[in-house]
């Protein structure tokens, strides 16, 4: 029989790959009342065709509670759809993508997947070097290529957990308005902060600029929803939703999008994002008081401000992508770093995902790592 779902637990591993919601921590009891309410109150609009943009009322209230128009905002499957669907109506075989490194492994996959060519852009702790943005569109475009968009996770950046500070989000935003250059910002964890808030969005530094901001439900409401949304320029939300396949079905999860609009005027969201933030901060908070008591010397990490992840640097003999057999051997599993780079990197680092694993298994499995981790560098 084949699987229900993505994720399978392995017996006896500790899996620090997924970077999913652990099942406990899904709003099973304010969905189940927004989806009741929804098919007692709602289900003639719900059940029927949807509005290709999305349905009206969830845009209103997404419009208010980010403080943009209603007519640069479309109700989007999920941030990976958004980017497929970004990728067929603006893109062709060769175009260049500009990205982060690391960036999210999927959206490479998303993007080799219409042959696109990425190009990667230096950065730092505090994001990418916004200078280095401009000197590589000025090259590329003087080589006569095309750059579709640049692609960057500007917030608790998935995987290294880096958030582009707030000087260089507006500075990127005025050189890709001066250089025409479409930005997409992937604010999957945005809300997920546990510490402080993050920066303002890079969209809000140049209004109608060729900016475009992704969000998704997948991270603070549940991945199962297939849920999210797109802010960009009116003309983009138009073509977008002018394309074949809305025409044809309407709009995207359009029940769905009933759900979570019902959700959301009931006030539960924000009850249910404040225990979300505190159950991942005391996941994130034990896995790193377990790393500093157990990773061999030559390992080194920075706290992630927000997000689901912990990006860990091995000395550069450590070649973590061989090492991953020996480290499920012993019962613990991580997405090795040079997965996160589209032109080469990363074969001494790796990602760590907190967000599904429960506390005592963050120690264990820190444990095991540091043990296999400390044989490894002898």
């Amino acid at each position: 029989m084949l699987p229900d779902i993505q994720f399978v637990q392995r017996p006896g591993m500790i899996e620090f790959g997924w970077g999913h919601l652990g099942a406990e921590l899904l709003p099973r009891a304010e969905v189940l009342r927004a989806a009741t309410w929804t098919l007692t109150n709602d289900a003639p609009a719900a059940l029927t065709y949807g509005y290709a943009q999305g349905p009206g009322r969830l845009l209103a209230l997404l419009a208010e509670r980010l403080a943009v128009s209603e007519t640069d905002l479309m109700i989007t499957g999920g941030t990976s759809q958004a980017l497929d669907m970004l990728c067929k109506q603006f893109t062709k075989p060769g175009d260049v993508v500009l990205v982060e490194a690391p960036t999210y492994h999927l959206a490479l996959r998303i993007f080799r997947d219409y042959g696109l060519r990425c190009v990667t852009v230096p950065g730092d702790q505090q994001g990418l070097h916004v200078a280095a943005v401009t000197a590589l569109v000025k090259l590329l475009r003087s080589r006569g290529e095309r750059i579709a968009f640049l692609y960057l996770v500007p917030t608790y950046n998935n995987p290294s957990g880096v958030t582009l500070q707030a000087e260089r989000r507006a500075e990127l935003a005025r050189v890709a308005t001066a250089l025409e250059l479409t930005v997409i910002e992937d604010e999957a964890y945005a809300e997920l902060w546990y510490d402080a808030p993050p920066p303002p969005p890079i969209a809000s530094f140049a209004p109608g600029g060729p900016l475009i901001r992704l969000g998704s439900f997948a991270k603070v409401l549940a991945p199962g929803l297939r849920l999210g949304w797109m802010q960009a320029p009116a003309a983009v939300i138009q073509r977008c939703t002018q394309a074949g396949m809305l025409d044809s079905g309407g709009g995207v999860n359009h029940f769905t999008a009933h759900v979570v609009l019902a959700l959301l005027q009931a006030g539960d969201f924000e009850p249910h994002l404040l225990d979300l933030r505190a159950a991942l901060r005391e996941r994130r908070n034990t896995l790193l008081a377990a790393l500093a008591r157990l990773m061999p010397p030559g390992v080194t990490w920075r706290p992630p401000l927000g997000g689901f992840f912990v990006w860990l640097r091995t000395p550069a003999t450590v070649d973590t992508t061989a090492l991953l057999s020996q480290a499920e051997a012993a019962g613990v599993s991580y997405i090795p770093g040079e997965r996160f780079y589209a032109n080469g990197g990363g074969r001494n680092e790796l990602r760590l995902a907190f967000s599904m694993v429960p506390a005592a298994e963050l120690v264990e499995g820190a444990r095991r790592l540091g043990q296999v981790l400390k044989r490894a560098i002898g």
